[in-house]
């Protein structure tokens, strides 16, 4: 957001000698639809600078007064006016964008983030609902702190829980939403998978093949594919057998359990996707590297970030060929984190020997551009790499996969071992 002239004043019902140092979330509401900005303060006697959604801002404190202005070159102003309590700014707001022909005015709340003032703590929480709809605007579950842990348990794909009881309408229900104090829109929120663990003996799954998958010839051929197949999980051997076969004898996979959907919700102007679907912000990515040891990062577009994740699979190949993966009931712990001030364009994953970046689009084609370009973003931000460079390195170490292709968005991830980057200089 560019402004010719930024002007903030706000009546404080405190004094100013509390001061208004820090990170505030600023809220705008736009006929009901929340749009959130990221204002920094710093106050040395009665003078503050700082920026706001990346603006620089000089300003006044007087009294109980709070002057601050910002100015660009691309025009356009707005004037915040409101009341602080309790680290809570609410009033109303002008604003004239640039190429607008009138000012709009219209309410916000502004918020002080305060920093973590306790050590993480593991939260065990069993849900009593699950949602089907990665929503800013569904109550959070629980609250908990950068660092924490959560240990928790998911339903399957259809809905059902450990004990075989349906808990939930079908389409990937989720656990959560979980609010993490201290995550703001413009960071990034990072959610390391410490154990997932399968707490029934079946899965679920299909024998047809999605229409990504076949030509025309082998789509004749599996005409009447698509009717439910069930798994055994062996726990102790840690194999699944298939349930339904003639000719298969002693096929055996071996379970390596995962999350199909970690995500959060998107920039609330936006409809609440479904817990079917995918985008930059997460979702139902369908990767089978989302597993124990794995770490996701995720683009924070709402306070708190709202952490979901469910469908757990006991297994699955690459790009989810049936439509169903072996769909399963889990035990999960992770472990949340924040990097402030720092948002990825789209999902990323680390693992002990790897660097991947989700690509997420319409086509394979799609997917395939955006991953490169989530990875080559990435290289950019961690090393002292020119556009020429960061080639190099992908011409001769990108390693592609196709994660998804059962949904509406395919899925591509580009790995590049770690070892290939221990001899660049980070920034």
């Amino acid at each position: 957001m560019r402004w010719l002239v930024l002007i903030l004043v706000i009546g404080l019902t405190t004094p100013a000698a509390a001061g208004v140092d820090g990170k505030w979330v600023v809220a705008i509401d736009s006929f009901g639809v929340p749009s959130y900005w990221i204002m920094k303060l710093v106050q040395t006697g009665d003078q503050l600078s700082g920026d706001f959604a990346g603006d620089k801002l000089t300003g006044t404190v007087k009294g109980d007064a709070v002057e601050i202005s910002g100015k660009d070159e691309t025009g356009g102003f707005e004037v915040l006016k409101g009341t602080l309590k309790g680290g809570v700014i609410s009033g109303s707001v002008e604003i004239q964008f640039t190429g607008q022909k009138q000012p709009m005015t219209q309410p916000f709340t502004a918020t002080l983030v305060r920093p973590r003032a306790t050590k993480p703590v593991r939260h065990t929480f069993v849900p009593t609902a699950f949602y089907r709809q990665f929503s800013a605007t569904t109550k959070p579950v629980l609250t908990i702190g950068a660092g924490d842990t959560i240990v928790t348990s998911t339903v399957d794909a259809g809905g059902v829980d450990a004990k075989g009881v349906q808990r939930s309408q079908g389409g990937n229900p989720q656990t959560g939403p979980f609010y993490v104090e201290g995550a703001m829109p413009g960071d990034t929120l990072v959610v390391k998978v410490v154990r997932l663990k399968l707490n029934r003996d079946y899965a679920i799954s299909d024998d047809g093949l999605v229409p990504r998958a076949v030509d025309g010839d082998l789509a004749v051929k599996m005409k009447d594919g698509g009717k439910q197949v069930r798994w055994k999980l062996d726990r102790v051997k840690g194999v699944a057998t298939s349930e339904k076969h003639e000719h298969l004898g002693g096929y055996q996979v071996p379970v390596r359990p995962m999350l199909g959907c970690v995500g959060v919700p998107p920039n609330p102007a936006a409809a609440a996707p479904g817990t079917q679907d995918s985008g930059s912000w997460g979702g139902n990515m369908d990767f089978n590297g989302v597993t124990e040891g794995a770490t996701v990062y995720l683009p924070v577009r709402n306070p708190g970030a709202l952490l979901y994740f469910g469908d757990g699979h006991a297994a699955q190949g690459d790009g989810e060929l049936n439509g169903d993966a072996l769909e399963t009931s889990l035990d999960v712990e992770v472990t949340v984190d924040v990097i402030s001030g720092k948002s990825v364009p789209s999902p990323r994953v680390q693992t002990a020997t790897a660097s991947i970046a989700m690509g997420l689009g319409g086509s394979i084609d799609d997917a395939f551009k955006a991953a490169t370009a989530n990875m080559a973003a990435w290289l950019d931000e961690r090393f002292t790499l020119t556009p020429s460079e960061i080639a190099q390195v992908l011409g001769t170490s990108a390693q592609y996969r196709v994660s998804e292709v059962a949904d509406r968005n395919a899925g591509v991830v580009l790995t590049i071992d770690k070892d290939r980057l221990r001899g660049l200089v980070a920034k």
